[in-house]
């Protein structure tokens, strides 16, 4: 029980931790990230949400 407890607090912290998409957060930490690191997603979602406004 507490292995699976502690499983669930690890994905919960890590869900946490990134900003939501679409949010000014977000639009700035993909502009600092390399653009062939980029999923075909990510890129879709950054021009919809950062570009398009």
């Amino acid at each position: 029980m507490k292995r699976l407890s502690g499983v669930f607090l690890v994905v919960f912290l890590l869900a946490g931790c990134s900003p939501e998409i679409g949010s000014e957060a977000w639009c700035n930490d993909m502009k600092e990230k390399p653009k062939g690191d980029w999923t075909a997603n990510e890129a879709a979602d950054f021009a919809k949400h950062c570009v398009f406004k």
